[in-house]
């Protein structure tokens, strides 16, 4: 084999190529994503990870927020507010090819009168596949009981 031919081998073995997940981890990116776009307090991008029917059962809401209208309102403090969110533990269970639970734990910091208030919580979300973008079509979030 001529050394020309071992570097071009050499050269197409070494390109990386894209990593096609499964649906565990496209759902896992949305999440991923979720917490990135709270965390740069993003509104309108993170509004666009929830499907147009999604329901949310939110951690200080005492209400189901059932549309796009709803979630917006429920987040409607984010912009600007400092607030950030990091995901910890979870667990991701495919359901099929168009559907994966995640749950799991994240705290949040949430900005109060200018100062950090940590916040433990839990999650559970249920992503979907429609029309070919994997979307947020449940979110529900509660306070993290603490460990006895």
């Amino acid at each position: 084999m001529s050394v020309l031919r071992i570097l071009l081998v050499a050269s197409v073995l070494s390109i990386s190529t894209p990593a096609f997940g499964g649906p565990a981890d496209d759902a896992n990116a949305v999440i991923d994503q979720w917490a990135a776009l709270f965390s740069a307090n993003d509104l309108a991008a993170f509004l666009n990870l929830y499907s147009a029917d999604a329901v949310v059962l939110g951690t200080v809401s005492p209400t189901i927020a059932e549309s796009t209208d709803a979630i917006r309102a429920y987040f409607s403090r984010l912009p600007g507010s400092g607030s950030k969110v990091v995901i910890g533990e979870r667990r991701t269970i495919v359901l099929n090819d168009q559907a994966v639970t995640c749950v799991g734990f994240y705290d949040f910091t949430i900005i109060r009168d200018g100062q950090p208030v940590p916040t433990p919580a839990r999650f559970t979300f249920l992503v979907v596949k429609r029309d070919g973008r994997w979307l947020i079509a449940h979110h529900h979030s509660s306070s993290r009981p603490k460990a006895q």
